[in-house]
């Protein structure tokens, strides 16, 4: 695997979070039921840091986002802990506090631009609004801002196309119209849903550096949600690794991806294409957990190749080990496997 970082400045330790996750679980309503999906998440978003949260579809990556801007889907509520954003506690926001904060504070690139953009409207003006609605300008001035800002996130002739509707621009285009919108007022926090997921290779690398760019330029604590690990070497500082609701491994990205300490990571990891074996993928065993019945002990134990009684019998913490944070029982033998596996390859 190839890495072609486009890392920004790194923040000095011990700079004050932008936005943190204290211990956060979120949970499904049903009736007096309340069905967890996210377990005891804890991150910490630092100017000029990416902090890139991986792991399959259902681990509850989406939701974790989703609750650092206030979005979270009806039934979902956060159950324990708090969501801070610039030192405070979101926890307890009004409707009218997280209008307030959406955009000039946090804002979110979601992964299907189709579903940001209203079909209705031409792109320009949606683009305009938040210069009219939240900074009182005018509508010839918001306009002229908007332009401004198309041009900058890369939208070939902004002007003419500023009255275009959504399904006059190519998939490309419109995720950078709602990476514009994203950006508009000046946002401190980003988060990045899979932005790039529904896009070719050559677009998908046009955004990556769209978004690299931006985020260096204004110094955004960002956090990049995604599935695909070459777009994570591409962005990210550091690695969050979320399975079945809760964070098994954290730490600098390239610590992760080179030690892994994790059976889940490892898997993730052996599971992308290999260009020296021919493409060939080696899939993670079996299927994540149901959340309404999870199974004891260890989440992962079901498919885990390390597991043992005390897999089955103790859920283990998330705790420090060799630099970053780690849950599992074995994750020496993990790291001493991944060692081992890398040695053989570079033998043959």
């Amino acid at each position: 695997m190839t890495m072609s970082a486009v890392h920004p400045v790194p923040t000095p330790p011990g700079e004050d979070a932008a936005a943190e996750l204290r211990d956060v679980s979120i949970g499904f309503r049903s009736g007096r039921h309340v069905t967890p999906v996210v377990r005891g998440v804890s991150l910490r978003l630092r100017p000029g840091r990416v902090l890139a949260l991986v792991g399959e579809s259902g681990s509850g990556k989406s939701l974790t986002s989703l609750a650092l801007i206030g979005l979270l889907p009806p039934g979902a509520e956060i159950t324990s802990g708090s969501v801070v954003l610039g030192g405070d506690d979101t926890v307890g926001f009004s409707a009218r506090q997280w209008r307030e904060a959406r955009g000039s504070r946090v804002a979110m690139v979601f992964q299907d631009p189709m579903a940001a953009l209203n079909p209705g409207f031409a792109v320009g003006p949606q683009i305009a609004e938040p210069f009219r609605r939240r900074l009182g300008l005018s509508r010839r001035e918001a306009r002229g801002r908007a332009v401004a800002l198309m041009r900058e996130v890369g939208i070939a002739g902004a002007e003419s196309r500023y009255g275009d509707h959504p399904h006059e621009f190519s998939g490309g285009m419109r995720q950078r119209a709602v990476i514009a919108m994203a950006l508009a007022l000046g946002p401190s926090v980003l988060l990045a849903d899979e932005p790039t997921t529904a896009l070719d290779v050559t677009v998908q690398a046009q955004i990556l550096r769209l978004l690299a760019r931006r985020q260096q330029e204004a110094g955004l604590a960002t956090l990049l949600v995604s599935h695909d690990l070459g777009v994570v070497a591409r962005m990210a500082h550091e690695v969050a690794v979320m399975y079945a609701g809760r964070i098994v491994e954290q730490g600098p990205l390239d610590d992760v991806y080179t030690r892994p300490a994790h059976p889940y990571t490892l898997g993730l990891l052996q599971a992308m294409p290999d260009e020296t074996e021919g493409g060939r993928l080696t899939p993670v065993p079996g299927l994540p957990p149901d959340p309404r019945r999870p199974p004891g002990g260890c989440a992962f134990h079901p498919r885990c190749p390390f597991a043992t009684d005390v897999c089955r019998a103790e859920d283990p913490p998330l705790a420090e080990s060799g630099g970053r944070s780690v849950a599992c029982h074995h994750a020496d033998e993990v790291g001493a496997a991944h060692g081992a596996d890398h040695s053989a390859k570079g033998d043959r």
